[in-house]
């Protein structure tokens, strides 16, 4: 698909969209190509500038805004984590086996947290424990 900015007899110009420059004359011949505006079939395709991005479209992004974004998107991060933490126990290694008793109705239902190797990860999520990691911020990492 191709769209092209078009222009009337009357000077009005509208967008219409194509599947080729021929589909556009295909349709133009057969009158089927109509101004929104006065309805006239009396149309030409008007110039327009393509859409390409450069490294001066890309100089134009303010960086300070990015970084305010994921500023707030750490500053999120570390709440939730904060907020789980404090509502959760800390089972530390034995998250896998506390998880699974919740899961499999052992245990009482809670919220837990702790450590799992990339396996037992794997293995709770095929047998259907619903899991997600704790948010990790980059104090975190320090």
């Amino acid at each position: 698909m191709i769209k092209f900015t078009l222009a009337c007899d009357a000077n009005h110009a509208f967008e219409a969209w194509f599947g080729s420059s021929d589909d556009f004359e295909a349709q133009k011949t057969r009158d089927l190509v109509c101004c929104p505006v006065c309805g006239s079939s009396r149309v030409e395709k008007s110039l327009m500038a393509p859409s390409v991005s450069t490294s001066k479209t890309r100089e134009k992004i303010n960086v300070a805004t990015v970084d305010k974004t994921r500023q707030a998107l750490f500053a999120e991060m570390k709440q939730m984590r904060e907020r789980i933490t404090a509502n959760a126990e800390n089972v530390g290694q034995n998250f896998p086996e506390e998880a699974r008793k919740i899961h499999y109705g052992e245990s009482e239902q809670r919220g837990i947290y702790g450590e799992a190797s990339p396996d037992d990860v794997k293995e709770l999520v095929e047998e259907g424990v619903q899991i997600a990691p704790l948010p990790i911020v980059p104090e975190d990492a320090n």
